[in-house]
């Protein structure tokens, strides 16, 4: 338990959802704020100094993915969307607009606190991550990876990457050649504690690869290693 106020906004058309979190989240530190719409969450977000956002996908007024596309336009805070959908479809979507991680809405609260944690402590950990010494770019035949600015290019053109796939893409690049299991991409990106049988880093590596182009059957950039992991291959394997 812990007698921290952190402030989160849970944005969830479902009153008694809403009054569940925050009464299970309260113990924890969490001070729960709710929104009932996308339209009311996105001005709270806007206003409000919040840690992290829940949010539901399917919502009257604006849904979840609209709000999210709105918000990611003036503020990175961490979004962890709940999504009765089970289609990886549905989930790249909102990962590509730019939330830090998804939650089918029969979590368990245990599997739920876990996942908060991490995209509140990411958020934390950000600026510290920054070195002090600028690193030298990534060249990686056409991709390049400049690892001072944050930013990607794939044959001179920029890549636009959430920050989970970033750090995904980074993490592997600095390991060419060498396997990086789930679990050490979980803890490198994300920190995380909770069960390996986690599966959003295959999702965040799926929307990896159709923005590289990259067919994971002839992969030039991210090779799947059967019960191992994943890799990013040198030039020329």
């Amino acid at each position: 338990m812990s007698s921290q106020n952190i402030p989160i906004l849970v944005v969830d058309d479902d009153p008694k959802l809403c009054r569940l979190l925050a009464e299970y989240l309260a113990p924890f530190g969490y001070a729960v704020e709710v929104a009932h719409d996308g339209a009311e969450g996105l001005r709270r977000a806007q206003q409000g100094r919040f840690a992290a956002v829940i949010l539901d996908v399917m919502m009257p007024v604006m849904d979840g993915t609209e709000m999210l596309r709105q918000l990611r336009q003036t503020s990175d805070v961490p979004v962890l969307m709940l999504t009765a959908r089970a289609e990886e479809t549905d989930r790249i979507v909102g990962l590509e607009l730019g939330a830090d991680d998804y939650l089918p809405k029969t979590f368990s609260h245990r599997e739920l606190l876990a996942r908060l944690r991490a995209v509140t402590r990411r958020s934390r950990q950000r600026p510290a991550a920054r070195p002090s010494i600028p690193e030298l770019p990534l060249i990686l035949g056409e991709l390049a990876i400049d690892l001072a600015a944050h930013e990607v290019s794939l044959a001179g053109e920029p890549l636009e990457l959430t920050p989970v796939e970033y750090e995904i893409l980074s993490c592997l690049a600095r390991a060419t050649g060498r396997v990086q299991s789930r679990d050490r991409l979980l803890q490198k990106v994300a920190g995380r504690d909770y069960e390996s049988f986690d599966r959003s880093v295959d999702v965040h590596i799926s929307s990896l690869r159709r923005k590289l182009g990259d067919d994971p059957k002839r992969p030039r950039f991210i090779k799947t290693v059967r019960s191992a992991g994943y890799m990013f291959l040198k030039q020329g394997d």
